[in-house]
């Protein structure tokens, strides 16, 4: 290829890469009009000789910071053979989505799973909608499916958008493991509380979206017409049960909170025009169903101009809330869903309620009033949840817990297991909340039964007599 060609190349590679997100976008190439415009055969084409793809992954095997995510989707791919290269330029690649293919046979994975292009350090593989996969759920064989892949790509943990369960073949069976061990409760969850995650779109589109959306939903919701589209959709539901952490902490009765006994559920129960649609309890059949569904802009302001006043403190107190936003398929369109879930204080009472909003944006037209009003963004979809106040630290990073009071890793514990990969990690942490058993004794039991965590609890059940006391961790190993 000449200097040219390449750099053509290059300056198509960054229209690409996201950056921030760590994100290159490679899905639907034989339709991109640069490609054509500059006459250069799409790495997906079927006449590429593959040096197109190989000059790609070079490109992207220089931008920094580096690649952990690709999407190959929606490209027609019916060999794997454009990979062929991937995993020498991109070795670290954790990442790869290739929806939407047209992968028949495993023999196009071992393309990136063989001895000589394996990606060794690969976490997340999406291959839905290909026939390798699709034939495989049909004729009942999800199973083998899964498990063909999780053996072709030991560090993958997520496949097709579901955690990678590794069962190994000889666990023991159900008597055995219920008579040899008692049962115990998990103090956390398997995995970690992550921070917010904002991936595919640059955050400060959603950053300002929020810091100008609340305000006007608190104060002058009547000026939020222009960035709902005319075909939008607006519903809320109220969820009036107390959540059970909330419960234990007694967050509803305590001195702390006195204006919660001052809230009342009917302004949220039946205000809005329509009334709560919680799909549970909806009665009145199928008018009240579409009528608590509020469509186009002019209805969706009305109904939450008839919800109670509101003050959320977006701006003030920003650990309170807790954002997703990553771009979504909507037919030809990429739209962006963006998640929120926080709290917010009910006027007059001054009572805390807590919130989970689903917004589904896209980018607002040239000349439409979301455009002319100074909006980024125009509202598609939104689907707002009340709850009963419960605390803000549900989605503080790290350790989840399962119920309040139950023991947590200290600092000290955390950082000795932070070398360890994932799933490895979690397993060992698991079986040392059960167990109290040190790191190195912790590690053998586990190694010893192929790091499957019910085997090796039965095992430690079993030999736990045996065992000296300088197996165990001191006490403050762990949180109360």
């Amino acid at each position: 290829m000449s200097e040219k060609v390449i750099d053509l190349w290059k300056e198509w590679v960054k229209r690409r890469w996201n950056a921030e997100a760590k994100f290159l976008n490679l899905e639907r190439m034989n339709q991109d009009d640069f490609l054509k415009r500059h006459r250069l055969v799409s790495p997906a084409s079927p006449d590429a000789s593959g040096k197109e793809a190989q000059v790609v992954f070079k490109i992207a095997s220089k931008l920094r910071p580096e690649v952990e995510t690709i999407s190959l989707a929606h490209n027609g791919l019916t060999s794997g053979r454009i990979m062929s290269t991937l995993a020498h330029y991109l070795p670290k690649l954790a990442n790869l989505s290739l929806e939407g293919n047209s992968l028949s046979g495993w023999k196009e994975v071992d393309y990136i799973s063989g001895k000589r292009g394996r990606l060794e350090q690969l976490r997340e593989l999406v291959l839905i909608g290909n026939p390798m996969r699709e034939l495989e759920y049909k004729n009942n064989r999800a199973q083998q499916y899964k498990s063909e892949i999780a053996r072709r790509f030991p560090s993958l943990e997520i496949l097709d958008g579901e955690p990678v369960a590794r069962v190994g073949f000889d666990a023991p069976t159900a008597s055995a493991s219920t008579s040899t061990r008692p049962h115990t409760n998990l103090s956390s969850f398997a995995w970690n509380m992550e921070p917010s995650f904002i991936a595919g779109v640059d955050g400060s589109i959603v950053s300002n979206f929020f810091i100008r959306y609340f305000p006007l939903f608190d104060n002058q919701r009547g000026a939020l017409l222009d960035v709902y589209a005319p075909d939008a959709t607006f519903s809320f539901s109220a969820n009036t049960g107390i959540p059970p952490r909330a419960r234990i902490e007694g967050i509803h009765v305590s001195k702390e909170f006195p204006n919660q006994r001052k809230l009342e559920w009917a302004p949220w129960l039946s205000g809005g025009l329509f009334g709560s649609r919680n799909l549970n309890r909806i009665t009145g059949g199928l008018q009240k169903l579409t009528q608590s569904l509020h469509l186009g802009n002019e209805q969706a302001v009305k109904a939450m101009a008839d919800l109670p006043a509101t003050r959320h403190d977006i701006a003030g107190s920003p650990e309170k809330f807790s954002v997703d936003a990553f771009p979504i398929r909507q037919g030809e369109r990429t739209n962006l869903l963006v998640t929120i879930h926080g709290q917010f204080v009910e006027l007059p009472s001054e009572g805390i309620r807590s919130f989970d909003r689903s917004f589904v944006l896209a980018i607002a037209p040239d000349g439409s009033r979301a455009k002319q009003s100074g909006w980024d963004v125009v509202i598609l979809s939104d689907q707002l949840v009340i709850r009963a106040y419960s605390s803000h630290e549900a989605w503080r990073p790290g350790p989840m817990r399962v119920q309040a009071g139950d023991l947590l890793p200290s600092p000290g514990l955390q950082q000795a297991l932070s070398p360890l990969p994932e799933p490895q990690r979690s397993l060992m942490q698991d079986l040392i909340l059960r167990t109290r058993l040190n790191l190195q004794f912790a590690e053998d039991c586990l190694k010893t039964n192929n790091w499957d965590l019910e085997r090796a609890l039965a095992n430690y059940e079993q030999v736990k007599a045996n065992l000296p006391s300088d197996a165990y961790l001191p006490q403050d190993a762990f949180l109360p």
